[in-house]
C-alpha cells in the first residue's frame, strides 16, 4: 500500500508528543513491511523540509502555526494521487481532508478536545479550536475512522460519526523499555506525576490530595514542563508542604524510567484524554496507578486490580486512595504485579497489525468489519 499520513507535527519537532510517538510506532513499522510511507506535516525554524524517519518520507511544509494554511495546497502540488489512501491524524484543529479529493481517506483520532480546550488556551484560541471540530460530524460523515479507545468512539459517535465506521485500535507500549526493577523501589512512599503542567491536566488536584492524605513520609515528584508551574508551586507552598513536593522540570527517558521505578504510584487527574499512556508506561514497571475515572484514562487503569479509579475532582477521594497505597508496601507490590501483566497485553506489533489490516479493507473497498 501507498499511505499519505497528515499529521501537524512528526516525531522530530520540538513540540512533539504522544500523538507523534503513537503515529511513528505504527506507520514505522508498516514501513518495515515494504509499505510505501509519506507524511505530511508542519515544521518548525530552520528545520529540513524532507527527512527519512523510521522508514517514513516526511513532507514538512509551513509551521505550527501556518501548517493548516499551506498544507492543502502542498498535498496538490506534490503529493495528490500518490497514495492508496490518505490518513489523517486529528489531534488539533482538523484539516478536513475529505475535501481534497484523495483516492480514500481514513481519520486516525486520538481525542477530540470538545470543551476540555478552555481549559488550556486563552478563550479566543478555544473558540477557535472548539469550532473548528463542530462540523467534524458532517464533513467526516462517511470517513472511516480508527479511534484509539472506546471513549474517542463514544465521542466521534456523539458528533455524528456512524459507530459502525469506528474502528478501536488500542495503541502500544514498549514493555522491552520499560520493565520493573523491585530494587529501585524508593524506601519511603513517593508518588509521581509525569506530564505537562498544564491547567486542565488537574496537577493541582495531585497536590491537593497529596496534601489531604497526610503521610509525612511520602513525598510527590512532578516532572514536566508547562505554563502552569508557577500556579502550582504557588499551591504547594500555600499548603505547607515545603520539600515534600519536587518539581524536576523536563526529564530524560533514563530519569523517567528511574522516577517510574522507584514511585509507589503514578497520579493522574485529567478529566479526558484519547488514551492513557504514561499510565501503561507505569503499569510496566509494575507501578499502580491513581487516576481520575475520566474518558479515556479510565480504559489504561483496571479499577482495585492495576491501581485506583476516583470520580475527577474528588480531591477526598483520591487523596484517600493515595494513603491506602502509602500505607502498605505489600499493596504496591500486589497492584503492581497485576500491572505488568495488563501492559503487556497492549503492544505496538497489535496496533501495527490491526491497523495494517484496517487500512487494507478500505482500500479494497470492503465494508466496516
Amino acid at each position: 500500500m501507498r499511505v499519505l499520513l497528515v499529521n501537524w507535527q512528526d516525531r522530530e519537532n520540538p513540540l512533539a508528543g504522544g500523538a507523534e510517538i503513537h503515529l511513528h510506532e505504527i506507520f514505522g513499522r508498516l514501513a518495515a513491511r515494504g509499505h510505501e510511507i509519506k507524511l505530511l506535516c508542519g515544521g518548525w525554524p530552520d528545520c529540513p523540509p524532507r527527512a527519512t524517519l523510521d522508514g517514513i518520507d516526511v513532507h514538512r511544509a509551513g509551521t505550527r502555526h501556518t501548517f493548516p494554511l499551506v498544507a492543502h495546497r502542498y498535498y496538490k502540488r506534490n503529493l495528490n494521487g500518490w497514495a492508496d489512501v490518505l490518513v489523517e491524524d486529528v489531534n488539533k484543529i482538523p484539516l478536513y481532508t475529505p475535501r481534497w479529493g484523495a483516492r480514500r481517506t481514513m481519520a486516525l483520532v486520538p481525542h477530540l478536545f470538545g470543551s476540555t480546550v478552555f481549559q488550556e488556551l486563552a478563550p479566543p484560541l478555544a473558540s477557535v479550536v472548539w469550532l473548528s471540530e463542530r462540523p467534524l460530524g458532517r464533513a467526516y460523515r462517511d470517513v472511516p475512522f480508527e479511534a484509539i479507545s472506546e471513549s474517542t468512539a463514544e465521542d466521534l459517535a456523539g458528533r455524528g460519526i456512524p459507530r459502525r465506521n469506528i474502528e478501536v485500535i488500542y495503541p502500544g507500549i514498549d514493555t522491552v523499555a520499560y520493565t520493573p526493577d523491585a530494587s529501585a523501589r524508593a524506601a519511603a512512599p513517593v508518588f509521581a506525576y509525569l506530564g505537562r503542567l498544564k491547567k486542565y491536566k488537574g496537577v493541582h488536584f495531585v497536590i491537593r490530595a497529596f496534601a489531604a492524605m497526610a503521610v509525612p513520609e511520602a513525598t510527590l515528584e512532578i516532572a514536566g514542563a508547562g505554563d502552569y508551574r508557577p500556579e502550582l508551586e504557588a499551591l504547594a507552598r500555600s499548603l505547607d508542604l515545603g520539600q515534600r513536593v519536587r518539581f524536576l522540570g523536563r526529564i530524560s527517558e533514563s530519569e523517567k524510567l528511574a522516577l517510574l521505578r522507584r514511585a509507589w504510584a503514578l497520579v493522574f487527574a485529567s478529566p479526558k484524554e484519547g488514551w492513557g499512556i504514561t499510565n501503561l508506561e507505569a503499569a510496566a514497571c509494575a507501578t499502580p496507578v491513581v487516576a481520575s475515572n475520566s474518558p479515556g484514562i479510565r480504559e489504561s487503569v483496571v479499577d482495585g486490580a492495576t491501581g485506583y479509579l476516583v470520580p475527577h475532582g474528588d480531591v477526598a477521594a483520591m487523596g484517600a486512595a493515595m494513603r491506602r497505597i502509602a500505607e502498605s508496601r505489600e499493596l504496591v507490590v500486589r497492584l503492581g504485579t497485576e500491572a505488568r501483566r495488563f501492559a503487556e497485553t497492549f503492544t505496538w506489533q497489535r496496533a501495527a497489525d490491526e491497523t495494517e489490516r484496517h487500512l487494507e479493507r478500505i482500500v479494497n473497498g470492503a465494508a466496516p468489519a
